[in-house]
């Protein structure tokens, strides 16, 4: 095809031919990026933001717009392109600065960077997860919110993702979690091209993933061209009818159509070199001596996206407007809640805790979810097949499951799956999610916590059984190392609170504070401090404070969790040795790192020698007690045996700390 050839193009055609160079060019200017899905999956990408979503790229934020999520983040130059065509707020030059220092089109996606962009995807298996939450999200608030002729929560998730998105044990459990839900209104392309960065997918990956879907109760079709746009619009609209299932709509695509490295793995990743992104543009008709060609005809179709838009949001505000005279207190909540703030005094449904009845942090802590449940209403999850375990279940409440409006979820054996989710509700808006696990299959999790912190969303952790306290199940199921590894993820907000009333005091942070955050609760039940002479609010908003003191005191006790206890009868014990002691709860670093150095200084002066007590890993506790200082930690793992036990055994008895600190004034 000669350049004149494009006069003879469809509109759709050219808007997809140029859809598919423009990333070309923008791959092949970095020297760096993935051409090939974007040259097989542009008509996928076209029809979804040309024809099929409601969404409005002149406010990428309106509250009922459908969501669309890259799960194969590495086509990002795919994502980049077809926002800047449709008119969201990406100019040419952010294109020709593609992932390079300073730009706004990174090498994956990335959430809060770049206009229209969802979530964080590029780590394959979780942007299809956090579709999964993005439609629970969807369905949940659509029962809280629609009445009849007032439908002002009703929109789409839909996802592209890719054979590495299906390989991962992560697809899995999130395919199965919406089966399960019956997510009727996720719509999930299936970008099925047979090749993979080694080579044929057949080298690994030979299962029948379509019935794979079936069997987690998806609605699926098979689009056998990817080219075929009439086709792939055919199937859309029977999944947008399926309203009981997920739908997968598997396309065989050709990854770097039109170029010479067309289906083979040599397209995947790395750029295609300018002879032949040459013989590309030769083969769809474009200017081959052209980079970023655009089409005045094909930018114009594109940029029709910015006047529906604007019509879709225009129809869907005089709903609301209708709406919020007929149910003005719902709609003054669907504000608030899609705004952010929380209610006004809310904080005052927190219960305090008093001295003298030891508590399990983790039952406080379902004590402060429960009470707080009707001035939060927006707190929404569960746990992972845990919740008898973890406290995390509002009672009374509905199972979401069996009603949409009900609160508790029960997300099944799925860790990564849930926090993937989680992350995805937190995307969406209007909602403070949480999920909840044991602290060690934390590890599960992780690269949903990572992206978390990535995104800095609002999802909130919740993990129990914190310690070597968890006793007689042992060494699997008593973590060491967790504290400090997420403790190291930056912009995590760490709460391991030492009893009934710090937990109460995480948990309002935990919603006050922007960003994620997890909790280490203990299972044993631990003593209360009493509430009279200490302010736990005021001492965890500091991350760091003194519970007990002594004038010019000798050496300074650090403990987090149900190790403040230990070293508060350690102190009592030196004290009997006329050694004076002062006392520190520490239940988050990542607070008490935010103070001003003074206050730092003043909890923790230089001169003192400090002893941390945690049953955890030392490593980075020296950063807080020099190398004057000590720790009585773990770098082993636990043992099998009653928590009580265990924890002495191991070291964390108070004459061992005192032992310990005694040491340190030799």
């Amino acid at each position: 095809m000669t350049t004149t050839g494009l006069a003879s193009l469809s509109l759709d055609q050219l808007s997809i031919d140029t859809l598919r160079l423009l990333a070309v060019d923008t791959v092949e200017k970095a020297k760096s990026g993935h051409p090939g899905a974007p040259l097989g999956c542009a008509p996928i990408a076209y029809l979804l933001f040309h024809k099929a979503m409601r969404h409005n790229p002149a406010h990428s934020k309106w509250a009922d717009r459908d969501r669309f999520v890259l799960s194969n983040g590495h086509a990002s130059a795919l994502l980049y392109s077809t926002l800047f065509l449709s008119g969201y707020k990406l100019a040419l030059d952010d294109l020709k600065s593609f992932r390079q220092w300073g730009s706004i089109t990174p090498g994956h996606p990335e959430f809060g960077l770049t206009d229209g962009v969802e979530v964080t995807t590029g780590p394959l298996g979780q942007g299809l997860a956090m579709s999964v939450g993005m439609a629970m999200a969807e369905k949940h608030l659509a029962a809280i919110y629609n009445r009849p002729g007032y439908e002002v929560v009703n929109h789409h998730t839909y996802a592209l993702a890719g054979d590495g998105d299906m390989m991962e044990g992560l697809s899995h459990e999130a395919a199965s979690l919406a089966g399960t839900l019956g997510l009727g209104k996720l719509i999930v392309f299936y970008d099925d091209n047979l090749i993979s960065l080694d080579g044929p997918t057949e080298l690994s990956y030979t299962e029948n993933a379509y019935k794979r879907f079936e069997a987690y109760n998806w609605h699926v079709q098979r689009v056998m061209d990817g080219n075929d746009l009439d086709a792939l619009e055919a199937a859309l609209k029977v999944a947008q009818a399926e309203a009981s299932k997920p739908s997968l709509i598997a396309v065989r695509t050709v990854i770097g159509y039109g170029s010479p490295k067309a289906g083979t793995s040599k397209a995947h990743g790395e750029p295609l070199g300018a002879a032949d992104v040459a013989a590309t543009k030769k083969f769809f008709g474009f200017p081959e001596d052209r980079s970023f060609y655009l089409p005045d005809d094909a930018v114009a179709n594109w940029r029709k996206a910015v006047e529906q838009g604007t019509a879709f949001e225009a129809e869907w505000q005089q709903l609301f407007n209708s709406y919020k005279a007929a149910f003005p207190d719902l709609a003054a909540e669907f504000e608030r809640t899609q705004a952010g703030p929380l209610k006004d005094g809310w904080e005052r449904s927190i219960p305090s805790f008093p001295a003298g009845k030891p508590i399990a942090t983790r039952n406080a802590s379902s004590t402060v979810m429960n009470a707080i449940a009707e001035s939060v209403p927006e707190l929404f999850g569960g746990a992972a097949d845990l919740t008898a375990s973890t406290k995390t279940i509002f009672k009374p409440g509905a199972n979401f499951h069996v009603d949409p409006a009900g609160r508790n979820v029960f997300f099944g054996v799925r860790e990564l799956g849930m926090c993937a989710a989680v992350n995805g509700m937190a995307a969406h808006g209007g909602l403070r999610p949480f999920g909840s696990t044991f602290f060690v299959f934390s590890d599960y999790a992780k690269p949903a916590l990572r992206l978390a912190a990535i995104m800095e969303v609002h999802s909130i952790f919740v993990f129990t059984h914190d310690s070597i306290g968890v006793g007689e199940d042992g060494p699997t199921h008593e973590p060491i190392e967790h504290l400090m590894a997420l403790r190291a993820v930056p912009h995590m907000t760490d709460f391991r609170p030492a009893d009934a009333n710090e937990t109460a005091a995480a948990w309002r942070l935990a919603l006050e504070r922007k960003g994620p955050c997890f909790f280490a609760l203990s299972r044993q039940d631990l003593p209360v401090l009493d509430p009279a002479s200490h302010d736990a609010y005021a001492g965890v908003s500091k991350g760091a404070y003194v519970v007990e003191d002594a004038p010019s005191p000798q050496v300074i006790l650090i403990g987090t969790g149900s190790e403040l206890w230990p070293a508060l009868e350690a102190a009592r014990l030196l004290a009997g040795e006329g050694i004076k002691a002062r006392v520190v709860s520490m239940p988050s670093w990542k607070i008490f790192e935010e103070q001003p150095v003074e206050y730092k200084a003043s909890v923790l002066p230089a001169a003192v020698p400090k002893l941390a007590v945690e049953a955890g890993a030392t490593l980075g506790w020296w950063k807080y007690v020099g190398s004057n200082g000590g720790v009585v930690g773990l770098d082993r793992f636990g043992a099998s045996a009653p928590g009580p036990i265990v924890m002495k055994e191991l070291g964390f008895s108070a004459e061992n700390v005192a032992a310990h600190a005694k040491a340190l004034l030799e």
